[in-house]
């Protein structure tokens, strides 16, 4: 392991430890509904009606989009993506968030990409700076639930529009955030 991925790996222990511990006898979603700063998220995972699976037994890595990620997307979008008619396309986004299996820090940082529920690929990179996930940041990794593991990112993970239904506010987002 070369001295990059140490000091990543050392920093996001860090970050975990410097946080209060998730009781571990929470699922995915009772910990991101507990946390408080994932409303848009559980907003949108219960408007995919996606609680049950995150609630299920796992395990599941959740790769989870604060409130401020949400709001870094074009005016509108969300509220367009929590319509009943676009409950595909949110349901697509969502999976895309959704590896299976716990993977823990130690694991990410020896990844370059891993497939999600929805099919696709994420693309993992790892540097001085910290850990990426597409075009996103882990801020804050290895959260614990019952069911799985959540690494809190600060961006929307967009999938590739082969596998996402477009609309003209999905490509305006596509567009911003990649």
């Amino acid at each position: 392991m070369n001295l990059a991925r140490i000091t990543v790996l050392m920093a996001l222990a860090l970050a975990f430890w410097a946080s209060p511990a998730q009781a571990q006898d929470e699922d995915i979603v009772d910990v991101a509904v507990g946390a408080g700063t994932f409303n848009t998220l559980v907003a949108a995972v219960q408007a995919a009606d996606l609680v049950d699976a995150l609630k299920g037994e796992g395990p599941l890595t959740v790769f989870a989009p604060t409130d401020e990620a949400f709001a870094a997307l074009p005016e509108g979008t969300v509220e367009s993506l929590l319509l009943p008619e676009n409950k595909d396309l949110l349901t697509s986004i969502l999976l895309y968030h959704v590896v299976a299996g716990s993977v823990m820090a130690a694991d990410v940082v020896e990844l370059s990409s891993a497939t999600t529920l929805s099919g696709d690929s994420i693309d993992i990179s790892v540097s001085d700076s910290g850990v990426m996930i597409n075009n996103a940041n882990v801020v804050q990794a290895d959260v614990a639930a019952s069911n799985g593991v959540i690494h809190i990112i600060d961006a929307v993970l967009l999938p590739p529009p082969a596998t996402a239904v477009e609309s003209s506010t999905w490509g305006t987002a596509k567009q911003q955030t990649r």
